[in-house]
């Protein structure tokens, strides 16, 4: 009988260890992917030679992923903690926006230096994707990426 529950209790173990390295693992690859996506939108804004496409590309990009965002955000197992981070990915995605734009009190980014702003959103997305993990459980990030990815 010891010998038996002995063995549960290590199966019991070893699954909450695999559940964690899971959990972490799938963590990552979220992160790694939404990463991909927006070093793959500035290569596209880096390519195109006409700013008007830039712009475009810019646009297009910054309304897949608040699509995508608020597409989760409005499924009804999307908790209250979880839109409260995505709120706040939108918000950050909305004053890149702006600022492209020049819309709600920004300087509009200047034809020349849109090349430099892809790499500044990079970077800037990619601190705020370090926030949104933090706050969003693994399955609501990894819904994200499927509907960006549905979305293009």
């Amino acid at each position: 009988m010891k010998g038996t529950s002995m063995t549960a209790r290590k199966m019991i173990n070893l699954a909450i260890v695999i559940l964690g390295v899971t959990f972490f693992s799938g963590n990552a690859q979220a992160d790694v992917r939404l990463q991909e996506y927006f070093n793959s939108a500035a290569r596209a804004v880096n390519a195109a030679d006409d700013p008007a496409q830039k712009r475009a590309i810019f646009n297009n990009e910054f309304k897949a992923v608040s699509g995508a965002l608020t597409a989760v955000e409005s499924m009804p197992q999307t908790s209250d903690g979880d839109r409260a981070g995505i709120e706040r990915y939108k918000s950050a995605i909305l004053e890149e926006q702006n600022e492209l734009n020049g819309t709600n009190g920004y300087a509009r980014v200047a034809d020349g230096q849109l090349n430099a702003f892809s790499h500044y959103v990079v970077q800037n997305m990619e601190q705020a994707d370090q926030m949104i993990t933090i706050t969003i459980s693994v399955v609501t990030l990894l819904l994200i990426i499927i509907i960006i990815l549905l979305l293009i």
